[in-house]
C-alpha cells in the first residue's frame, strides 16, 4: 500500500458579498504575512549581528532572565502555559520552550484584541500564515533566496486546515465565509480524505484547489528495467515542440510568440502606460493584460498534457534530455571595454530565443511527462544533452561540422537526415547505454527490398536551369555542362 495524492482544481462561483469578504481577507493575511515576516527579520539579526548581545544599545548579554532563548523572533512569550514551574518526578514537562512558529500562533490572540477585525478570519487561516513564514525561512537557512516583502500582486492565496471544509455537490462550505458554488468540472474520487484546501485569486476568478489524500491505494506497478520492450527518445525543439525517435514530430503553437498575440499584447500593454498611475482606468487596462497572460497559461497547459499523454503511450518507456532551461534563458554577461563603456554582448539577439524557449516551456512539459509515466507504470529517463545534435546515429561520429541550422550531413560516412530527429535518435540510444537497457530492434523481411541509404555520393548533383527544368536524360552531369553548376555540400 502506498499513499496517493491528488490535486483537483475548480473555479468558485462567490456572490458579490462572498467576493468583498474574500478580498479584505486577502489584505489583512497580507499585512499578518509581512509582520511576521519582519519579526523573524529582526530576529534573525538579532542572532547575526547582536552577537552574544541581547541587544546593542544597552550591551545586555543573552540569558533566560534578560530575553527569549527562542532565537528568530523577537516576541516575549518564549514559554507554554506553567509558568516555567518544575515538573514533578514522573511527570511530563507541561512547560516546554515554544518554537518560533509557536511564539507566532501564540501572539494571534493579542492581535485579536488589538485589531478585532481580524476576528472575522478563520484561525485555521491565520495559523497557516506564519506556518507559510517558516517555511520561507527553512528554504533560505537551506540555501535559497532571503524571504521577501509580500506586495498586492505577490500574495493572491491563503489555505484552510484539514477537516474544516465541506463539499455537497456543487456547493463548497468555508468557515466564516460560508456555502459558495463552484463549477463541479469533476467529482471527486471515493474514499479519498481532504487534506488542504487553497483558494487562489486570478485574473479571471477566484479558483480553489482542493488536495485529497488516499493510503489506502496499492503501489503502482512500475515496469521494471529489464522487461522494457520499447522506449521513445524525444529532442525539445522551438520549430516543432518535441522531436520523436520514431520520425514523427509535434507542433508548437506558439501561444504567447505568435504573430496574433504578440500585437495583442503590445496595444493592450500600450493602453496600460498610457494610464496614469495610480488611477482606476490603469487598473483596469493591467486586468485585461493579466487576463490575456492567464489564457495562454492555460491553453499551454491544456496543450502540454495531450502532448504528455500522446507520448508517455507510445511505449514503455521515455527518454528526454536533462536541460538546463534556467540556465538557458539567462540575460548575457555585460562587456566593459577600458573606458568604462558597456559594449554589445548580444541580448538583444538572444532576448527572441529567450522569449520562444520560455514559451515552450520544455521543464513543465518534463514534469508533466515524468507525472504521467508514474501514474502509468512506466519509466522515464533523463540524459545528459551532451553531444545529442552533434552524433551521427549511423558512425556515432561527432563533429559540430555535421549540423548545419536543420540539416544533418556526417562528414563521416555522409548520412543525411533532420538535424532535429537525429538528435532524439541520439537520446534513445544514449538512454539505452547509459542504462543498460535490452531493447530489440524490429526485424526486416527477407523478402523486403534493402533499404538505401540516400548519401552525398548517390545523389544526382543537378540543378535546374533558368526556364526552370531539369536536364533530360542524355544531358552531362554537372561540370561538364556549364549550365549547370555544382551545388555545395548544403545545398542538397
Amino acid at each position: 500500500m502506498s499513499e496517493l495524492i491528488l490535486s483537483y482544481k475548480y473555479k468558485l462561483r462567490p456572490n458579490n458579498q462572498q467576493l468583498k469578504k474574500l478580498s479584505g481577507w486577502l489584505d489583512m493575511l497580507r499585512a499578518n504575512y509581512n509582520w511576521c515576516w519582519r519579526d523573524r527579520v529582526d530576529g534573525w539579526h538579532q542572532q547575526f549581528i547582536c552577537g552574544s548581545y541581547s541587544d546593542l544599545k544597552t550591551q545586555a548579554e543573552i540569558t533566560p532572565l534578560t530575553c527569549s532563548l527562542v532565537k528568530g523572533t523577537q516576541l516575549a512569550n518564549p514559554w507554554k502555559g506553567g509558568g516555567g514551574k518544575a515538573k514533578k518526578k514522573g511527570e511530563k514537562d507541561r512547560s516546554p520552550k515554544r518554537t518560533v512558529v509557536l511564539m507566532q500562533d501564540a501572539n494571534l490572540q493579542e492581535l485579536k484584541d488589538a485589531r478585532p477585525w481580524y476576528q472575522e478570519i478563520d484561525i485555521g487561516v491565520l495559523q497557516l500564515i506564519t506556518v507559510r513564514v517558516n517555511e520561507s525561512f527553512n528554504k533560505f537557512f537551506k540555501g535559497a533566496g532571503f524571504p521577501k516583502f509580500k506586495r498586492r500582486h505577490d500574495f493572491k492565496s491563503f489555505s484552510y486546515k484539514p477537516g474544516r471544509i465541506k463539499i455537497k455537490g456543487n456547493k463548497i462550505y468555508f468557515p466564516k465565509i460560508g456555502w459558495m458554488r463552484f463549477y463541479n468540472s469533476r467529482s471527486l474520487p471515493d474514499g479519498f480524505e481532504i487534506k488542504t484546501v487553497t483558494v487562489r485569486q486570478k485574473a479571471d476568478g477566484w479558483y480553489v484547489s482542493v488536495r485529497i489524500e488516499n493510503k489506502t491505494v496499492p503501489d503502482f506497478p512500475i515496469i521494471p528495467d529489464s522487461e522494457i520492450k520499447t522506449i521513445t527518445g524525444c529532442d525539445m525543439g522551438l520549430g516543432k515542440l518535441v522531436y520523436l525517435s520514431d520520425g514523427s514530430s509535434i507542433d508548437n503553437p506558439r501561444f504567447a510568440t505568435n504573430k496574433k498575440t504578440k500585437r495583442l499584447m503590445k496595444i493592450r500593454q500600450r493602453r496600460v502606460s498610457r494610464k496614469q498611475k495610480g488611477s482606476k482606468n490603469r487598473s483596469k487596462a493591467q486586468l485585461r493584460v493579466s487576463k490575456l497572460h492567464n489564457r495562454i497559461q492555460q491553453r499551454r497547459e491544456s496543450y502540454q498534457w495531450d502532448v504528455a499523454n500522446r507520448i508517455v503511450k507510445k511505449a514503455d518507456a521515455v527518454t528526454v534530455e536533462d536541460l538546463p532551461v534556467k540556465n538557458m534563458i539567462k540575460r548575457c554577461k555585460p562587456v566593459k571595454s577600458e573606458a568604462g563603456r558597456f559594449l554589445s554582448n548580444g541580448q538583444s539577439a538572444k532576448r527572441g530565443l529567450n522569449r520562444s524557449i520560455a514559451d515552450a516551456s520544455w521543464y513543465g512539459l518534463t514534469q508533466k511527462l515524468e507525472y504521467l509515466a508514474a501514474k502509468l507504470g512506466k519509466k522515464l529517463y533523463k540524459i545528459n544533452p551532451k553531444y545529442t545534435s552533434q552524433t551521427c546515429s549511423k558512425c556515432r561520429q561527432v563533429d559540430k561540422n555535421s549540423r548545419k541550422g536543420e540539416k544533418f550531413i556526417c562528414t563521416n560516412c555522409g548520412h543525411i537526415d533532420d538535424a532535429n530527429l537525429q538528435a532524439a535518435k541520439n537520446v534513445k540510444t544514449k538512454a539505452i547505454e547509459t542504462y543498460g537497457l535490452n531493447i530489440v530492434k524490429k526485424k526486416v523481411r527477407r523478402d523486403s527490398p534493402k533499404p538505401v541509404q540516400t548519401t552525398l555520393f548517390n545523389v544526382g548533383m543537378y540543378e535546374r536551369s533558368s526556364d526552370n527544368t531539369l536536364p533530360q536524360k542524355g544531358k552531362r552531369r554537372v561540370g561538364e555542362n556549364p549550365e549547370y553548376k555544382q551545388l555545395s555540400l548544403w545545398d542538397i
